[in-house]
C-alpha cells in the first residue's frame, strides 16, 4: 500500500494531465515544442574539471559543448577532459586516500571538537578566535557530518540544481525540482547515517585464537555515471563510496555534465577534503576508458548501456583486476493479470515506460496484457498517450520533455519504422513533435510479438509495446526469455498470483502493483545481462568495502 501511494503522490507532484492540460487536444501542445525554450533561471558557474578540490582546465585545453535538448543549442563549452586529467585526478585521489584525512576521520560525532564549542559559547574566552576553532574542527570532522552538511546544501540549492538538470537532460523541471533533487538529500542523509554503523565481526576459530574480521575502505573508486538521471546516480555511487571512506574519480556523461559539477562543488563547501571528489567531464571512449584501465584505481562502478558495461568489465581485467558493479540495460516487463482494474493498470503502466521520457534502464518497455482484458487496455491505453502533455520542460503541467540528444532521437524514431514494418500496429504516436528540439510523440504499438525488435531491444524511449498473453505460466516463460533481467512489474488483485510471479521472474527487482520506487534503502540490481552488484541500501555500501580477517594467538585463554 505504501509503495502505491508512493506512485500516486509522483502523479499527484507532477500533475495529472487533466488538471494541467485543460482544453488541451490531442497533441495540441505541438505549439509548447516549436516556441522560443524557456529561459532557465539559473546561471552556468562551473564547467572546469574539478580535481584536488580545485576547478581546471583540461590538459590538453580541449571544450565540447553541452547543448540544451530543447532545441539543439549550446548551453556552455565544458572542459574535456581526457587520460592526462583521468591521470592527475586519480594522483590527487590516491593521495587522499593515503595521506589525507577523509579515510582517517571518525565516522562519527568528535567530541572534543563539541566540547571546545561549548567552552567557547559558555565562557565566552576572550581573545578566542572563533575562525581558528571551526578550522581546527573540520580538520578532524567526521565524515557523516560532512554529507549531513552536504544534503543541507542540496535543499538549499534545490532550485538551481534541478534547473540545470532539466536544461542539460530535457526532463520535466517539477519532475527534478519535486522528487529528484529530494531524493538526493535522502540518499546522502541514508549513507551519512551508516558512515558509523560500518564495523566487522568477532569470528569463533578452531583453537586457541582471537579472530576478527575489519571492514575496510577498498580505496580510489572509479565511477562513470550516465545521462539520463545523473544527479541521482551522483548519489547512487558517491554517497555510499564516501560513506565508507573511500576516495573518488568521477566520469559524468558527456551529454550531461553540469548537474554534477555543480553539486561536487557543493560538497566541498560541505566540508570535503581536497582530493576527496574529482570530477572530470568528457568522453567514453577517451575520459571512460582511462577511468576502467586506471592501474591506479581499486574500483569502478559503471551504469549505462551493456555493450559498453561489456568494455569497462574488459579494460579493468586488463589493466589490474580491480572489482567492478554494473547497472546496464533492460528490457522488463510489466504484466497485467485478467483480475487488473483496467483504468488503474493502464495508468501505471503508462507511468512504467513513459517517465523520464521513457528513458529509463528498467522501464516497463514489455508490456504483457491478458487476453481478456487485452482489447479494452489497448483502446485506453492509447486515449492516454495521447493525452500525454508534450513540451518545453520549464512549462508547469508538462509531462515530457525532449529526448537527450539527436543521436538518441533517431535511434527511437529508427524503432518505430522497425515496428510498423516488422507487423505491429500503430495505434498512436510514432513520429517527432512539433519542429524543433528532439521532441518525439509518445508512441502505443499493439498485437506485437516476441521475436520483433521492438520487443527485444533496449529502445530507450517514449514507445509503449502492448503484447497478449493467455495463460500465468506462459508469461512467466515470455517474460523471462530475455538477455535483461534489471526490473519486472506486475498488476494483480490476486496475492497468489503475486507471490508466483515474484518468484519466478528472474530479475532484480519486481514491483508489486507499483513501479519505479526508489527509496535509498531499497537495493537495485539486474541479472543476466543487466549487469552485477547491487547499488543502494546496505548492499550498496558492500561494493566499496574490503574484508580483512585478523587472526591473533591467545596465551592460556580463560574461554574459547
Amino acid at each position: 500500500m505504501i509503495l502505491y501511494v508512493t506512485y500516486w503522490l509522483i502523479l499527484l507532484l507532477l500533475g495529472r494531465p487533466s488538471s494541467v492540460s485543460r482544453g488541451i487536444g490531442k497533441y495540441s501542445t505541438a505549439a509548447a515544442a516549436v516556441e522560443d525554450p524557456i529561459t532557465p533561471s539559473v546561471t552556468v558557474d562551473y564547467t572546469k574539471l574539478l580535481i584536488n578540490g580545485q576547478f581546471v582546465d583540461a590538459a590538453s585545453g580541449k571544450t565540447f559543448p553541452t547543448l540544451d535538448p530543447r532545441s539543439g543549442d549550446v548551453i556552455a563549452h565544458v572542459a574535456e577532459g581526457d587520460a592526462e586529467d583521468v591521470n592527475r585526478a586519480v594522483a590527487a585521489a590516491r593521495k587522499a586516500f593515503d595521506e589525507g584525512p577523509w579515510p582517517k576521520m571518525t565516522a562519527y560525532v568528535n567530541i572534543p571538537c563539541f566540547t571546545c564549542y561549548l567552552v567557547v559559547l559558555i565562557w565566552n574566552v576572550k581573545g578566542f578566535k572563533f575562525s581558528v576553532l571551526l578550522k581546527f574542527c573540520l580538520s578532524v570532522q567526521e565524515r557523516s557530518r560532512v554529507l549531513f552538511r552536504f544534503a543541507d546544501l542540496i535543499e538549499k540549492h534545490n532550485d538551481e540544481l534541478a534547473a540545470l538538470e532539466t536544461w542539460d537532460n530535457g526532463k520535466p523541471f517539477e519532475q527534478s525540482a519535486k522528487i529528484e533533487i529530494p531524493m538526493l538529500a535522502r540518499f546522502f542523509r541514508y549513507y551519512a547515517g551508516y558512515a558509523d554503523k560500518i564495523h566487522g565481526l568477532t569470528v569463533p576459530a578452531d583453537g586457541q585464537y582471537h579472530v576478527q574480521t575489519l571492514h575496510e575502505p577498498i580505496g580510489v573508486a572509479g565511477q562513470i555515471i550516465p545521462w539520463n538521471f545523473p544527479l541521482l546516480m551522483f548519489a547512487w555511487k558517491v554517497a555510499p563510496a564516501l560513506a565508507c571512506g573511500n576516495t573518488i574519480v568521477l566520469k559524468t556523461a558527456e551529454q550531461t555534465p553540469l548537474s554534477a559539477l555543480y553539486a561536487a562543488q557543493l560538497l566541498y563547501e560541505a566540508g570535503l577534503p581536497p582530493g576527496a571528489l574529482n570530477v572530470v567531464s568528457g568522453f567514453g571512449p577517451t575520459a571512460g576508458a582511462a577511468v576502467a584501465s586506471h592501474m591506479d584505481i581499486d574500483k569502478v562502478a559503471f551504469t549505462g548501456s551493456t555493450d559498453t558495461g561489456k568494455i569497462v568489465l574488459e579494460l579493468a581485467a586488463k589493466s589490474n583486476l580491480k572489482t567492478v558493479t554494473l547497472e546496464l540495460g533492460g528490457k522488463s516487463p510489466f504484466i497485467v493479470c485478467e483480475d487488473a482494474d483496467v483504468d488503474k493498470a493502464v495508468e501505471l503502466a503508462h507511468f512504467a515506460l513513459f517517465f523520464n521520457q521513457g528513458q529509463c534502464c528498467c522501464a516497463g518497455s514489455r508490456t504483457f496484457v491478458h487476453e481478456r482484458v487485452y482489447d479494452e487496455f489497448i483502446e485506453k491505453a492509447k486515449a492516454r498517450a495521447a493525452k500525454r502533455v508534450v513540451g518545453d520542460p520549464f512549462k508547469g503541467g508538462v509531462e515530457q520533455g525532449p529526448q537527450i540528444d539527436s543521436d538518441q532521437f533517431e535511434k527511437i524514431l529508427k524503432y518505430i519504422d522497425y515496428g510498423i514494418k516488422g507487423g505491429a500496429t500503430l495505434e498512436t504516436g510514432g513520429e517527432r513533435f512539433g519542429s524543433k528540439g528532439y521532441y518525439i510523440q509518445p508512441t502505443v504499438f499493439s498485437n506485437v510479438k516476441d521475436d520483433m525488435r521492438i520487443a527485444k531491444d533496449e529502445i530507450f524511449g517514449p514507445v509503449q509495446t502492448v503484447l497478449k498473453y493467455k495463460e500465468l505460466d506462459e508469461v512467466i516463460k515470455r517474460a523471462n526469455n530475455s538477455r535483461y533481467g534489471l526490473a519486472a512489474g506486475v498488476f494483480t488483485q490476486n496475492i497468489d498470483t503475486a507471490n508466483t510471479l515474484t518468484r519466478a521472474l528472474r530479475v532484480g527487482s519486481v514491483w508489486i502493483n507499483c513501479f519505479d520506487v526508489f527509496d535509498a534503502s531499497i537495493p537495485f540490481g539486474g541479472y543476466k545481462m543487466s549487469g552485477n552488484g547491487r547499488e543502494k541500501g546496505i548492499y550498496g555500501l558492500k561494493n566499496y568495502l574490503q574484508v580483512k580477517a585478523v587472526v591473533t594467538p591467545l596465551k592460556n585463554p580463560a574461554w574459547l
